[in-house]
């Protein structure tokens, strides 16, 4: 991540003079005006959407995706405002919402609810850019609305332990138990002329469960390009018009497994389906231009994440992974079909371990630890190899305490759904409690 700091000069800008109206406070001119000027929630979105846009010019991976007016965005650059005059703004637009009527169905109260927290998100940033310094628990709290419960080392040593038992019946009882680990994966890496075939079979697949109970709209569609370099995995970039670019890092070797982890995650029905609902029926359905930016460092982005994560269970419930991985993708990568119960008995265990690079990260930026001893932990608590553990704490240091959101939101969502579907109930009876879910402004609170 890098931060760009711009000198703004100072002149007037007409999205101030929009807020400090919204205040109750006179404009020039106006000393005679009986009551203040009320703002719309339209008027209030608009003000935001320009309000992230200026933080995008101090931060330059604050605004994860943007298909608004170019317009906007250039008047936005040709204003160039401070971060403090972007704090004022945003304070401003707060005390606005205050007064703006909230409506009377639920879905208009979600939307101020949702607005008020994404100007408070924004604030938050504001200040950690300007020098600030919170918690871990402190700032995912701000940022994503939500804290991860500490957890003790006890508690993934007691996974290891089982993960020792597993592979020795695999054959496998020499060196440590990184080695181990790391040498049974290597039976199940994707040979990299096989990556695209691998990759696109698993992305039709997860796009045709998902459109056998989502209504995709017509003409949506993503690219797939591989790339290296990256603190991530794979990425989503959202461009607008139904259409999404998603970026494959294949620095590090690609597992059989990630092939339906990011064709559902980065795809269907995960981030891809969630921002071309939300386009579908939040901007073109009811003209909200708010969800037309989305500001990466905000509540929005639990949902987002865990949403994409739980899309993998919706798009291959029960043993159906298995058996698809199985039977398609393993003798498309050239890899052994019989020994995929073997992996997946292996990956079920890890994913015990998901909340380790939580609590890496919070002892990271709490400065309990410094970068050599949060690798060294990860790798003897979260079975990570020293190169996948360094490609971790990068991640960590880029993105703070945005990782909760993987882990936490996907408990969240899924405790959502959980508690609205039965579980005889038929399949898309969870599809359309999932589409509502994506399709509407909650925040992580609504979730629990």
């Amino acid at each position: 991540m890098k931060w760009t700091n711009i000198r703004w000069p100072h002149r007037a800008a007409p999205l101030l003079l929009a807020v400090t109206l919204a205040a109750g406070c006179a404009s020039p001119g106006a000393e005679d005006e009986e009551a203040p000027t009320i703002m719309s929630l339209d008027s209030i979105a608009e003000t935001c959407v320009r309000l992230v846009l200026a933080v995008g010019e101090h931060d330059d991976g604050y605004v994860d995706a943007y298909y608004g007016p170019e317009a906007w965005r250039e008047e936005v650059r040709a204003a160039g405002r401070s971060l403090e005059e972007i704090r004022a703004e945003a304070s401003a637009s707060l005390a606005a919402l205050d007064e703006a009527p909230q409506g009377g169905d639920e879905i208009t109260r979600l939307r101020h609810r949702f607005l008020r927290h994404q100007l408070a998100a924004l604030v938050t940033r504001v200040d950690l850019l300007d020098g600030k310094r919170l918690s871990f628990d402190e700032e995912s709290q701000a940022l994503y609305n939500a804290v991860v419960p500490p957890m003790d080392d006890a508690q993934f040593e007691r996974v290891l332990k089982e993960l020792e038992t597993l592979l020795a019946e695999q054959g496998l009882e020499e060196g440590s138990l990184i080695e181990r680990y790391d040498r049974f994966r290597n039976d199940f890496v994707i040979p990299p002329e096989r990556l695209d075939t691998v990759f696109h079979t698993a992305i039709e697949a997860c796009r045709a469960r998902t459109a056998a109970y989502i209504d995709l709209p017509e003409g949506e569609s993503f690219t797939v390009e591989y790339v290296e370099d990256k603190p991530w995995s794979a990425y989503n970039w959202y461009q607008g018009n139904l259409k999404s670019r998603i970026e494959v890092n294949t620095e590090l070797p690609v597992y059989i497994d990630r092939a339906v982890d990011l064709a559902c995650h980065e795809g269907y029905p995960g981030h891809h389906v969630y921002n071309l609902l939300l386009e579908k029926h939040l901007v073109r359905g009811r003209g909200w231009v708010e969800y037309q930016v989305y500001p990466l460092y905000s509540p929005q982005s639990l949902i987002a994440e865990g949403s994409a994560n739980f899309g993998i269970e919706m798009a291959f419930p029960g043993t159906e992974r298995l058996e698809f991985e199985r039977d398609v993708l393993f003798p498309l990568a050239g890899l052994d079909p019989s020994r995929a119960e073997a992996y997946e008995a292996v990956l079920e265990l890890m994913d015990q371990l998901r909340y380790a690079d939580n609590e890496a990260a919070r002892r990271y930026l709490d400065g309990q630890v410094d970068r050599e001893a949060t690798v060294r932990w990860l790798v003897h608590h979260a079975a990570m190899t020293e190169a996948r553990a360094n490609q971790r704490v990068d991640f960590i240091f880029h993105y703070r305490s945005y990782v909760i959101n993987y882990t936490l939101g996907l408990d969240l969502v899924r405790e959502y759904l959980d508690a609205r579907v039965a579980v005889d109930d038929p399949p898309e009876v969870r599809w359309q409690v999932f589409e509502e879910l994506l399709s509407s402004p909650r925040l992580p609170a609504d979730l629990k």
